[in-house]
Order: C-alpha cells, then sequence, then structure tokens
C-alpha cells in the first residue's frame, strides 16, 4: 500500500495517529491551563486548527478527530469574504464540531475592522465574543488573532491588553503565566501551506521542515500544533 500523499487528509490523520502512539495526550487549548495547574509532567499535544477559508474542509478534520477520539480547538473567523459561519451549512458543521466535544474560539481581526470600519478594536472584540457566544450557545474561552492580508497585524491589539479584560481566558499567543503557551511549547505549523516550520519556545528552528509526527518522535514534553483545513485534499491541493 503506497503511502498517503503530503499534505492530503489521509496524511494528516497518519500524523495524528503517530503522535497518539508516541504517548501523547491530545488537548484543545483551554485544557492547557488545567494542564499546567495540575500535571505538567504529561506528555502533551496542544492541537489548534484555524479555520481560514474552508469550513467545508474543517468537517474532514473534525471528523478524523472524532474517529482517533481527539479534541481540538478551532477558531473561526466571523468577516472572511471566503465563508459565512452562520450560513446554513458552515453554522451545521462548527455546531457539529461542539457537539462533538471540541472546543471553539474566535479568529479575531479588530486591527483590521477598527481600520476598515473606523470603529475601536475593543467594541469590535466584544461584540464579535457576544454573537460567538449567542449563536452557539456556549461561552468561548480563547481567541487567537488572524494574519490577514491587510498589511496590519491583529497580534498589536494585545500589546497592552490582556484576555481576562475581555471575559477570556487566553489570546493564543499571550504571556500571561496562566497560559503562555506559545513561549513554552515546541510549536509545529502549517502555515506555509506545503511545507511545515517550527518554533522552540517561541524562537525560529531554522530550515527545520519535519512533519509533526517527526517532531513528536524527539519527545518534547508539550507540543503545540496549529494546522488549516485548507491545506489538505483527497487527491489533489486545488480540489
Amino acid at each position: 500500500m503506497s503511502e498517503p500523499k503530503q499534505f492530503s487528509f489521509d496524511y494528516i490523520r497518519d500524523q495524528f495517529a503517530s503522535v497518539l502512539k508516541e504517548g501523547y495526550r491530545v488537548i484543545p487549548c483551554c485544557e492547557y491551563i488545567d494542564y499546567k495547574k495540575t500535571d505538567g509532567r504529561t506528555k502533551v499535544l496542544v492541537n489548534r486548527v484555524d479555520i481560514d477559508l474552508s469550513v467545508k474542509k474543517a468537517r474532514r478534520l473534525i471528523l478524523i478527530f472524532n474517529e482517533l477520539n481527539i479534541k481540538a480547538t478551532f477558531f473561526v473567523r466571523l468577516h472572511a469574504p471566503e465563508y459565512n459561519p452562520f450560513s446554513f451549512e458552515h453554522y451545521k458543521i462548527i455546531k457539529f464540531a461542539v457537539e462533538s466535544g471540541h472546543e471553539l474560539g474566535y479568529h479575531s481581526e479588530v486591527v483590521d475592522q477598527a481600520a476598515i470600519w473606523n470603529e475601536p478594536a475593543a467594541d469590535c472584540l466584544l461584540r464579535d465574543i457576544e454573537i460567538i457566544n449567542r449563536m452557539f450557545r456556549l461561552k468561548i474561552m480563547g481567541v487567537a488573532s488572524h494574519g490577514g492580508m491587510t498589511g496590519l497585524n491583529n497580534l498589536d491589539f494585545w500589546k497592552d491588553r490582556k484576555a481576562a479584560d475581555f471575559g477570556l481566558q487566553y489570546e493564543a499567543y499571550d504571556h500571561q503565566p496562566a497560559f503562555n503557551l506559545f513561549q513554552e511549547c515546541f510549536y509545529v505549523s502549517d502555515s506555509e501551506w506545503t511545507r511545515w516550520k517550527c518554533y522552540n519556545k517561541g524562537q525560529l528552528v531554522v530550515n527545520d521542515r519535519r512533519s509533526l509526527a517527526e517532531h513528536a518522535r524527539d519527545g518534547h514534553q508539550v507540543l503545540h500544533s496549529l494546522i488549516h483545513p485548507d491545506t489538505y485534499f483527497d487527491e489533489h491541493f486545488y480540489e
């Protein structure tokens, strides 16, 4: 039997299956806070998924994670021109993620919103959090800043603010001691679409393009993966 094509859905399923074989417990972002308080010794993979472009492909990841009996945090955009999270089908898929026990977070673009709409970024964030909570009948715990095409950095919003200021427990890259995940983990991401990249405790590891499964074999105490549904396919990249 041939190996799955790199960045196919079969490939990413095998990546997570390999992580499990290495003895990792796979958790959503919100559980990292309790992990630091109560455990801190078990090997964990903090599983983050940013829905940048395709909710339909996110459904495939939900099914894979459900099959493997692992959880993830799915960060959803509200203002993407590529998808409407509240369309009939997309709402159904995101609701499926929540009902499957996955965490839902907000993939925020508040600096972009403030510049485009001429509205205070903090007001935009509070309104968006309220909308997500009401639509999905929950209380989100975290946000992750989206890097879009405007040239603005949505992370700049958090330079002088804390997640707790907005009723949240974390921002994905925050430095607050209760979370501080990016600075404490070995981070592996598919953010360059057709190749992996990694950071060790916040520092880029230059020219290390090894996969998530390969890094798991190194035995890092805290692994953190960021993947995007848009990257994966069945037959080819442009399907």
